[in-house]
């Protein structure tokens, strides 16, 4: 039994600390979520650390930001999420953007 839980134990630990040696592209990328009536967002970036500052903007279909938020990355993690609910927003071609240090990542979602 001993043997059983080592090896599990060992096999946990070596996919782990594979998973977090991996290397991630940063990206962004949005959900509708109708029966909740909200948009989440989520921005992957490689883990660091140190606690990161980046910039969100959310744009309508008309290129106005609606919304500009500085969020902070914990040191170590991989992911952050911003939402907003969908009820009386602009129908149309809305812009996510990321802003991380001198680099912008986008993606485009509908409203209808």
């Amino acid at each position: 039994m001993k043997i059983k839980y080592f090896i599990l134990t060992l096999l946990s630990f070596t996919f782990f600390t594979f998973a977090n040696a991996t290397s991630v592209n940063s990206s962004v990328d949005c959900i509708i979520l109708e029966d909740e009536d909200s948009i989440i967002c989520k921005y992957t970036h490689n883990r660091v650390n140190y606690n990161k500052i980046i910039t969100v903007q959310w744009i309508e279909p008309n290129n106005q930001i609606t919304r500009t938020r500085e969020m902070i990355i914990p040191a170590y993690h991989g992911s952050i999420y911003d939402y907003r609910y969908k009820n009386n927003r602009t129908k149309g071609i809305w812009t996510f953007k990321v802003i991380d240090d001198d680099k912008e990542y986008k993606t485009n979602f509908t409203i209808d």
